[in-house]
């Protein structure tokens, strides 16, 4: 029997060295999209989840409640899989109250996410013995967190202020400063949209988005399937950026009446608060996303997804099936998958 989600999904894999799991060549049933259908079954329980992940170079992550699985094409086109625990699971209970889950939400996302990216990286260029060395990584943190804070912070309120000092009401200063960074925010998904190594990780991105739309529609997890689906998702990181920049025009009028200086450092401060609160709104949004007044509010921040993905191509959406699967198995969902190539799609509770 065929997925099915009778109830609307509400918002919200093993560690170690790539060495640790062993390449999983992909079914040429996968790849060609003509395998049975993968017949899972939502388990109907009260504690419902909403499953989704990200793209990585070559390779698609995705997350559970239990796991994260990596699924990475090698330059041969076979299958490299990673499976990386889910922390969260583990943490106290006082976690999951609201914006505070968001917090600890967004930094389970940020470790799981730069382990599936290393994975991806080591894969993706063929030679898994060479990783970059944990000082290196850490340098290259703190230089992308400076210019991220300059550009998105530092940059609008020193405009924002020169118009101020030109006789501008602190309300039109706010405004000025909140309309060039959802400007730059905006501008930097248009950049990076255009630059030509990017393109593919935008179509396993568009292939994430695919594979749960299918998933949540109760549609076969098959390639034919899934790639009438659309590339657009209420719950994507892209949109997340836009609303975080409209949230934090709010939340940051709060500290508006401070000298430059230290309104800077106060919003510099503010930012995971803005993040937590981005992330209980798309949490509601993405729960109430069937009411039409919430489709119409999210249809700005939407938008901006037809820059961060691409149409896939058949073997990315067989990549980001196959990352997603195992996902689904580990939470119980689905049972293991037989040994033939032909059943290794039909998998069943």
């Amino acid at each position: 029997m065929a997925l099915r989600n009778r109830v609307p999904p509400s918002a919200d894999g093993t560690n170690g060295s790539p060495r640790a799991a062993p390449a999983a060549p992909l079914p040429k049933s996968y790849a060609t999209g003509h395998a049975a259908s993968a017949k899972i079954q939502v388990a109907m329980n009260e504690q419902r989840f909403s499953y989704g992940g990200q793209a990585v170079l070559e390779g698609v992550m995705m997350r559970g409640r239990q796991q994260a699985t990596v699924a990475v094409r090698r330059p041969d086109g076979a299958l490299a899989v990673k499976h990386i625990p889910v922390a969260a699971r583990t943490w106290p209970a006082w976690t999951r109250r609201p914006v505070i889950r968001g917090l600890a939400g967004l930094w389970e996302a940020v470790r799981i996410g730069k382990q599936a990216l290393d994975f991806s990286a080591t894969v993706a260029v063929g030679d898994q013995d060479q990783d970059l060395h944990p000082a290196a990584q850490f340098g290259v943190l703190v230089v992308a967190l400076g210019i991220a804070v300059g550009v998105f912070v530092l940059l609008p309120s020193l405009i924002a202020n020169y118009a101020a000092e030109r006789g501008a009401p602190v309300l039109v200063r706010e405004i000025i400063e909140g309309a060039i960074n959802l400007l730059l925010v905006v501008a930097y998904i248009y950049a990076i949209s255009r630059l030509r190594d990017i393109q593919r990780v935008f179509g396993y991105h568009g292939a994430e988005h695919k594979v749960i739309n299918a998933y949540e529609a109760g549609a076969p997890l098959t390639v034919e399937s899934v790639r009438q689906f659309s590339r657009i998702h209420p719950r994507c990181g892209t949109s997340f950026l836009v609303i975080a920049a409209l949230i934090g025009f709010v939340i940051f009028l709060s500290v508006s009446g401070l000298p430059l200086w230290q309104r800077i450092g106060a919003r510099i401060l503010l930012i995971p608060v803005v993040a937590a609160v981005a992330f209980e709104a798309m949490r509601f949004a993405a729960a109430h996303y069937h009411r039409p007044w919430v489709r119409r509010l999210l249809t700005p921040a939407l938008a901006t997804q037809h820059l961060t993905t691409r149409e896939p191509d058949d073997a990315m959406i067989a990549t980001a099936i196959a990352a997603l699967v195992p996902v689904l198995e580990a939470d119980g969902v689905a049972s293991a998958p037989a040994e033939t190539p032909e059943a290794a799609l039909a998998v069943t509770v």
